[in-house]
């Protein structure tokens, strides 16, 4: 298991477009894509604001011709996901059967596997309800027999492909044969760090050259946002949009769900060098944990957080020293900032104010299975380039949230963290190349 690991392509998936590119420059602009809920009326919800993809996003532009029947059956997430595949595989350099399926693959479809985080995704409103609507009686009331009998049958056949949270790697192994170990994982925030963890595995074992890792998801459907309202974890939306958010504040109150995530290439550094690939980081070390709670509540625990952090240190073999730069999580919900900023001052004492803070939920929203990849690929473009985006917003007493502009400097390692709300917390190390 000593066998080094790193990331070798990034396809995140935002409101600002596909790609790193169209990100990056959108965080160095220190621009934010949170504005009002277009994709269905959000009048009757508490949080008006959201951080979409606009309409010029389709995916039939990220899918071959030879597979692009399977749209049919393609919900938001699945497209989400086929989009951040082709832009890490591209980005990766990798030829593979979505990319020209008659030409030779870099790596063999039997040596690359898939693990990406996903959601618990919602049925389509229009789709159950035009089925639904034929079972109620006149007087508003539902039929549940008469549901059993003939309401079901007028749902698509294939309605529930669509709603399926593994179908994600489904879909993305079959368009670019993928034959490796395939997983998906299912945390809500930490889904797309676990996936990293578990493809790092497969790789160091033996059982991969490279994998397919990260998370995508959309909850812009109105009963998935409609829990998360109710769930206490959206800001009640009293500010602009361009100060929905406010990590770390005191006038916090909630976040902002945000469409995307994103895949990675993720690669042993001996096949990168031998395919004359390029190394965005290495993967030192990650730590995960799960809190001891009701996973109902939007509360996280401090000393699990910490302890998720300390087994990346280990598994690392650096100390919090080493650490240059954060990527935390840093929802703006007011009880898991308030754990996870007393992680950080539990492991790293007086420097918690001196370590530079990225952070991303009042840019991209928070994009909850696929959260953690944008994180991730957001810190391996830090380190590539020697540079941290300017923050978002005021600065923060007892945490350095960044500068008005951005800040170049040398890199060694990232920390990324997550929280979920599930109660799962990942640490993730990024190294620069060495």
């Amino acid at each position: 298991m000593s066998k080094r690991v790193g990331i070798s392509g990034i396809g995140p998936v935002t409101a600002f477009g596909v790609g790193i590119d169209p990100l990056w420059s959108a965080l160095l602009e220190g621009r934010s894509a949170i504005d009002t809920i277009k994709q269905f009326d959000a009048s009757l919800f508490g949080c008006p604001y959201a951080a979409e993809l606009d309409d010029d996003f389709k995916v039939r532009d990220w899918v071959p011709k030879h597979y692009r029947k399977a749209i049919k059956v393609m919900c938001r997430d699945i497209e989400l996901a086929m989009a951040a595949a082709m832009a890490a595989v591209q980005d990766a350099s990798l030829v593979t059967a979505a990319v020209d399926k008659d030409a030779e693959p870099t790596i063999a479809p039997e040596r690359i596997g898939c693990q990406i985080g996903a959601g618990l995704i919602c049925t389509d409103i229009s789709e159950v309800g035009m089925a639904m609507i034929t079972s109620c009686r006149e007087d508003g009331s539902f039929d549940m027999d008469h549901w059993g009998r003939e309401g079901m049958q007028r749902l698509t056949p294939l309605w529930l492909l669509k709603s399926l949270p593994n179908m994600l790697a489904c879909h993305v192994t079959i368009a670019h044969d993928c034959r490796g170990p395939s997983n998906t994982i299912t945390c809500w925030e930490s889904s797309a760090a676990l996936s990293l963890a578990e493809s790092m595995r497969v790789i160091q074992r033996g059982a991969a050259d490279a994998c397919l890792s990260g998370g995508c998801e959309s909850r812009q459907n109105p009963l998935a946002f409609h829990r998360q309202c109710e769930a206490g974890r959206l800001t009640a939306g009293t500010r602009d949009s361009a100060n929905a958010v406010l990590p770390f504040h005191d006038d916090a109150d909630g976040c902002v769900l945000g469409e995307g995530g994103g895949l990675l290439v993720v690669e042993s550094l001996g096949h990168i060098e031998q395919r004359g690939g390029h190394l965005y980081a290495e993967i030192m070390g990650a730590g995960c944990t799960q809190t001891i709670d009701d996973w109902t509540s939007v509360g996280a625990s401090a000393e699990s957080i910490e302890d998720a952090i300390r087994l990346a240190l280990a598994q690392a073999a650096i100390d919090p020293e080493s650490i240059d730069a954060i990527i935390p999580f840093g929802s703006g919900i007011p009880a898991v900032d308030s754990a996870e900023r007393d992680a950080m001052h539990a492991v790293f004492d007086e420097r918690s104010a001196d370590i530079p803070l990225v952070l991303l939920v009042p840019a991209t929203g928070n994009c909850c299975s696929g959260h953690g990849s944008v994180q991730l690929a957001v810190a391996a473009k830090c380190i590539e380039t020697g540079t941290l985006p300017p923050r978002q917003g005021d600065s923060v007493e007892g945490l350095h949230t960044g500068t008005p502009e951005a800040t170049s400097m040398s890199l060694r390692n990232v920390l990324v963290l997550s929280v979920s709300y599930g109660g799962q917390n990942t640490a993730v190390i990024l190294g620069g190349a060495s």
